[in-house]
């Protein structure tokens, strides 16, 4: 496959097809976005709604786990480019997330190469020759990953496709370039056209990408219920409608994941004039707020049918034992915690963590694919208990908030040239760090919060400052040539739009947008 074969007539066509039916209705969702978001901030309420009491509480499931999704102890998270797609889908992780979302910087060479190396992984015919000669190809020795591909939330756009002179929305391209090229060979393979929905914020916005599958799968002939989604809970919202989300999917439902990056950038966001929380750093999965969301998911998606899949684990080993020794301990931890809980399986950056994550869902699941038989009946979430933001011991410290600095202004400058999962201080970094580290800055300047350990108020002065101080250290390192190459002016201009400005920007991925090819 080509970049022009990925945009052939036939698949243009189906894509304006999919923008000119749904397009109104994404942007009537959007305004209604911002219209709940107001709402919230006037009133500081947020409840489950009476209006959908009869879904939660009757009985109904979803369709029994497709082929490929049926065992997902283990899902190794990446970019498409083809050497980390070759080595995800040669690692014994049972689901590859080929990530066109958070991990991926939509400039319009990735978006076409991503479809590109999918087509070719699809078929299996995918291979990679590495400057240094080395090559990589697809193992024929072992069972591949199951791939299940993330478009690009609702709320962006792709300008390089327009439809009657309009933008065309990101995730219509890339949901609707996927499943032309590739949902007839997936199927004839014994796996299927499968999904991760991201930023959802309300059941009607599943109801959207419902209707989005019928009318793809009535277009390509195939069954109805052949495209399968699982959906990232990873906004305060979207926690409180778990339930309507899965049945608003119907028969394309597969599972809740447990989003936890985007889910604080969530809570931030949404109370930002309300709720203060604390450096990154001291909030734990274990914090109770975080506890009552992740339980309610597993007692959710279990009493449906549905698969519970954890959160991310963003080590990345490095070349020091003892500190890898510790960070092997912690994401054990919290897979053990995740599969005791009754998740079906949980997400990994790197390869080196599969068997981490294997051998512990291994150790509860034995010879079963899932646990989905567990269905959590001693589990009751109220909203007050999701809404108790609440972190003992957590502080806003200086160290903290250089961290917020630092990571953001690594992670744009590398965004902007086309890199959208970054390794920063031995962990994988993608947008949802961005988002968060930015949202808690511009929340503490806006608040007016003091710092623990030097008492210092967080101020815009303050944060240039470090800014500055950052700044000048990477110079130092990469050498100055090196820095002058980046694009940290525009790195630091994008931070400053989501840190500093009067307004909150919604997602800082859309004004970045505005600044590359």
């Amino acid at each position: 496959m080509t970049e022009e074969g990925v945009l052939c007539r036939e698949a243009i066509e189906f894509v304006t097809d999919l923008q000119r039916r749904f397009g109104a209705r994404r942007a009537e969702l959007l305004a209604r976005r911002r219209q709940r978001r107001a709402e919230i901030a006037r009133t500081g309420l947020l409840d489950f709604l009476p209006e959908t009491r009869d879904v939660r509480e009757s009985e109904w499931t979803v369709p029994p786990p497709p082929p490929g999704l049926s065992d997902r102890r283990v899902e190794i998270t990446g970019p498409t480019d083809r050497k980390m797609a070759i080595n995800a889908l040669n690692s014994t992780a049972k689901v590859w997330l080929a990530d066109l979302e958070d991990a991926n910087t939509p400039h319009w060479a990735n978006v076409l190469t991503g479809q590109v190396n999918l087509y070719d992984a699809v078929r299996g015919s995918i291979t990679y020759d590495a400057p240094d000669g080395r090559r990589y190809a697809l193992r024929t020795d072992r069972r591949l990953a199951t791939i299940v591909v993330r478009p690009r939330g609702w709320h962006l756009d792709e300008r390089h496709l327009t439809v009657d002179g309009s933008p065309t929305a990101g995730a219509l391209v890339d949901f609707g370039l996927h499943v032309f090229h590739n949902a007839h060979e997936s199927i004839a393979r014994g796996s299927g056209p499968y999904y991760y929905l991201p930023k959802l914020e309300s059941h009607r916005e599943a109801g959207l990408w419902n209707d989005v599958f019928d009318h793809a799968e009535a277009a390509l002939h195939i069954p109805r219920g052949t495209i399968r989604a699982t959906v990232l809970i990873e906004t305060i919202t979207a926690a409180f409608e778990m339930d309507e989300i899965l049945y608003e999917l119907g028969s394309h439902a597969a599972g809740l994941n447990a989003g936890r990056w985007d889910y604080l950038f969530s809570i931030i966001k949404t109370f930002r004039e309300r709720a203060v929380l604390p450096d990154r750093a001291a909030i734990t999965m274990t914090a109770p707020f975080l506890r009552a969301y992740t339980e309610l998911l597993v007692a959710t998606c279990h009493r449906r049918g549905a698969a519970a899949i954890g959160g991310m684990s963003a080590f990345i080993p490095s070349g020091d034992a003892a500190q890898n020794a510790a960070a092997f301990g912690r994401v054990r931890a919290d897979k053990e915690r995740e599969a005791n809980d009754g998740f079906d399986g949980s997400w990994v950056a790197h390869p080196k963590l599969v068997p981490v994550c294997q051998e512990v869902f291994d150790g509860v699941l034995g010879p079963r694919d899932n646990q989905l038989d567990r269905t959590r009946d001693d589990v009751t979430v109220r909203a007050a208990q999701l809404l108790d933001f609440t972190v003992v011991g957590g502080e806003v410290t200086s160290a903290g908030l250089r961290t917020n600095v630092s990571v953001a202004l690594r992670y744009l400058e590398a965004w902007l040239r086309g890199v959208g999962a970054v390794a920063i201080n031995d962990l994988m970094e993608d947008a949802a760090t961005a988002e968060i580290s930015r949202a808690q800055t511009w929340q503490w300047v806006h608040q007016g919060v003091r710092l623990a350990d030097s008492g210092e108020a967080v101020t815009a002065a303050l944060v240039q400052r470090i800014e500055d101080e950052e700044l000048a250290a990477i110079r130092d390192a990469v050498g100055a040539d090196a820095y002058q190459a980046g694009r940290w002016p525009q790195a630091r201009t994008l931070f400053e739009r989501g840190a500093l400005a009067d307004e909150f920007v919604d997602f800082l991925t859309v004004p970045a947008y505005e600044v590359i090819d």
